[in-house]
C-alpha cells in the first residue's frame, strides 16, 4: 500500500508540473485535451502496474518462503552433519586438493585420504560431490608418480658429492649421505667409490629435501688462507 501511495504521488506531481508547463505555452484547446488524455492514460497504466505489483507481493507473502539459513541446516541434517562438521570437511577437502595438485606423495597415501573423504556422507552435498568423487580422482589418476629410486653407474672421477649434485638426482651435493646409506653394501668408505659400481639413488623425502636444502643455503666456504 505504501508503494502505491508513493507512485500515485509521483504521478500526480508529474501531471501538476506538466499542467504548469502547458499553462506557460500557447496551446489550442484541442492540443490541451489531447495532452491531458495521453497523461491520464499513462496514469491508468501506472495504477494498473501498481496493482499487479501488489498482487505479486501478496502472493509471495502467502507462499511463506523458508529462511535460506534454515534450508541449509535442513540439508546438512540429511547427511547427519552440523555446520561445524561441514566446515571441517571443507577444510580437509581443500588441503587434500592442494596436496594432489602439488603432487605431494606418496600417491598411494593421497588415494587413501581421498577414499576416506568419499566414504563420508558429507561428500553427497552438492558443494562437494563433483569435486571429491570426480575432479580430485581424475587429478589423482593423471598423476604419474616418479620411481622411488633410480640406478646410476659410477664413472671415473665420480664422488658421492658430485653424484648427489647432478640435476637428474638431487641437485644438491649436501644430500650425498642418502646415496651412501642406500648403498652401504657396496660402499665401505664414502670417500672411495669405483667405476662401474651401480648405485641406487632413492628419492628424497620432504623432510630430507628441507634438511639438505637448508644446509646448502647456509653453507659458507672457509676463507682462503
Amino acid at each position: 500500500m505504501n508503494l502505491k501511495i508513493k507512485l500515485l504521488g509521483i504521478v500526480s506531481l508529474f501531471l501538476l508540473l506538466t499542467v504548469v508547463n502547458f499553462a506557460q505555452e500557447e496551446m489550442t484547446e484541442e492540443q490541451w485535451e489531447s495532452e491531458m488524455t495521453a497523461y491520464k492514460n499513462k496514469q491508468v497504466a501506472l495504477e494498473t502496474e501498481i496493482a499487479a505489483l501488489k498482487t505479486d507481493i501478496d502472493n509471495l507473502k502467502a507462499m511463506n518462503l523458508q529462511d535460506p539459513e534454515e534450508c541449509i541446516d535442513e540439508l546438512y541434517q540429511l547427511v547427519g552433519a552440523t555446520r561445524n562438521d561441514v566446515n571441517n570437511y571443507r577444510k580437509a577437502v581443500n588441503e587434500l586438493d592442494g596436496k594432489i595438485k602439488r603432487k605431494e606423495g606418496p600417491k598411494a597415501d593421497r588415494q587413501t585420504d581421498l577414499n576416506a573423504l568419499k566414504t563420508n556422507k558429507i561428500s553427497a552435498l552438492p558443494e562437494f560431490y563433483n569435486k571429491v568423487h570426480n575432479q580430485m580422482q581424475k587429478d589423482l589418476d593423471n598423476w604419474v608418480e616418479a620411481p622411488t629410486e633410480i640406478s646410476y653407474a659410477v664413472v671415473k672421477g665420480d664422488c658421492l658429492w658430485n653424484i648427489a649434485k647432478k640435476k637428474e638426482h638431487y641437485g644438491n651435493g649436501f644430500a650425498w649421505p642418502v646415496i651412501y646409506q642406500a648403498n652401504r653394501d657396496q660402499i665401505k668408505n664414502p670417500d672411495l667409490i669405483f667405476p662401474n659400481q651401480t648405485f641406487k639413488i632413492p628419492n628424497l623425502t620432504e623432510e630430507e629435501k628441507t634438511k639438505y636444502e637448508k644446509l646448502r643455503v647456509n653453507y659458507k666456504p672457509a676463507p682462503v688462507q
